[in-house]
């Protein structure tokens, strides 16, 4: 019998600070997310969610503290080689979409392929065999205008594992749908998740969205109320 090997650590942020101005958002976060894992982000509204959420995809450097990816340190990149890293090894679902609205959705979905210099031959099986996955393959030619809100949502689903991350982000990817296509994304982030062991960190407001998740940190006032490992300091 094969000994157990516990998934190593994609994404480590240690005493991170933030601030908008004056304004402190987070005040000394930390925390670990394995390989394979779901971790919620949760609490009040200005708690620090999405702003934390965004440190971690190296959208924003934060004021003080350390993020690290695969053992990288996000702080040691430059803009250059932080858009690589984004651009190949993270994903991200917005809660209004943010589908190019001239792009069909099988073009939306292709897009990070092209950035990439993937083949037209890959990026067509690939392309093809996601939005049969994700159940929008009839949709194919449409442009996000034509789709429904379920609809959209799981093409910027498609279109942010296409590249087939290490990471995904979700920010609130429910919270712009109806409580029945919100469980059926829900679901579908769950399934591709383990199927792919792609780790996801997701902000959620929803207890629903938080269940699909491993883990719960939930955030208070910029700083971890509940939820940290062991090891981990919460402020």
């Amino acid at each position: 019998m094969a000994a157990f090997v516990p998934p190593h650590v994609l994404l480590q942020a240690t005493a991170v600070h933030h601030a908008y101005g004056e304004r402190g958002v987070l005040a000394g976060v930390s925390l670990t997310v394995r390989t394979g894992e779901r971790v919620a982000l949760t609490g009040p509204s200005g708690s620090g969610k999405t702003t934390l959420l965004n440190l971690l995809g190296g959208v924003d450097r934060p004021r003080a503290g350390r993020i690290e990816f695969e053992g990288r340190s996000l702080g040691d990149l430059d803009a250059d080689a932080l858009a690589l890293l984004r651009r190949q090894c993270i994903g991200t679902v917005f809660q209004f979409f943010h589908l190019l609205p001239t792009l069909t959705a099988a073009e939306n979905v292709e897009l990070p392929l092209q950035l990439l210099g993937v083949s037209s031959v890959e990026r067509r099986e690939r392309v093809a065999a996601l939005l049969e996955r994700v159940g929008v393959a009839g949709r194919a030619d449409a442009l996000p205008g034509e789709l429904s809100g379920g609809e959209m949502q799981r093409v910027a689903i498609a279109r942010a594992l296409v590249h087939r991350p290490r990471l995904l982000l979700a920010d609130e990817p429910t919270g712009n749908l109806d409580s029945r296509n919100g469980e059926r994304v829900l679901q579908l982030l769950r399934a591709l998740s383990d199927e792919t062991g792609t780790a996801m960190v997701l902000v959620t407001h929803s207890a629903e969205a938080a269940a699909i998740c491993h883990r719960e940190i939930r955030l208070r006032d910029g700083v971890i109320e509940s939820g940290a490992e062991q090891g981990e300091p919460t402020a």
